[in-house]
This record gives C-alpha cells, structure tokens and sequence, in this order.
C-alpha cells in the first residue's frame, strides 16, 4: 500500500511539472479524430497509443518469430531426411564396388571377436582394462 501511494504522488508531481512546461510550449497535442488533446492529458494519450502500438508490434513480432521457427525446424527434418535417403541411395549403389574392402574388415572384426570370446573363457586371466 505504501509503495502505491508513492507512485501516486510521484507520477502527480511529474503531471504538474508537464503541466508547467507545457504552458510555456505547445507541442504536446494529439489530434484524435479532429479533435485536438493538449497538455498532459494529451501527452500522456499520446504515450498510451504509442506504448500500445510498440507493444502490439512486440507481440506480433514474437509469433511471427515462433511460426518462422518451426516452419524451418520443419524445413530442416525434410531437408535431414532427405540428406540420410539420398546417402542410403548412395550406398546402396556403390555396394558391389565395397565388397573388397568389406571382406578383410570382415576376417579382422571376427578375429578381434573370437579373441575377445576366448579371453572371457579362461577364468585365472585378468584383464588390463
């Protein structure tokens, strides 16, 4: 309650201090709808339709910005997809020109596997890792 009562009277004394210099100058109006609002009442008129559009733009930029973001985060699926369709095409056309290279990486992972096996076989051999 008591902070409210200081916003009050504070924004009262900036009221009266507008009201003081816009005597001595007459550029605060705001015509609205040909009628012209001057002085502190249209000042403050003028920042509330202000404020309101800036807020207005803040929202509409906001969703604009949400929208465009899963419109290219869907974009990006489609373009990813693709991307692993086209690399699975690939493979699968140069398939027979990989088979040399496949045989002998086959021999030495089945080596690699068939030592491993035997070594969890014996059980007084501790392993280093």
């Amino acid at each position: 309650m008591k902070t409210t009562v200081k916003i009050i009277i504070l924004f009262l004394f900036a009221m009266l201090l507008l009201n003081i210099f816009a005597e001595t100058a007459d550029f605060m109006t705001v015509n609205i709808d040909g009628e012209e609002i001057g002085g502190p009442l249209g000042w403050l008129v003028g920042l509330v339709f202000a404020g309101g559009g800036a807020v207005i733009a803040t929202v509409v930029m906001l969703f604009v910005g949400l929208v465009l973001a899963v419109v290219f985060a869907g974009v990006g699926v489609i373009v990813i997809g693709a991307l692993g369709f086209a690399a699975g095409a690939v493979l699968l056309a140069i398939s027979p020109l990989l088979l040399p290279l496949l045989i002998p990486i086959a021999i030495v992972w089945y080596m690699v596997s068939r030592s491993r096996r035997q070594r969890e076989l014996k059980p007084g051999v501790q392993s280093a890792a």
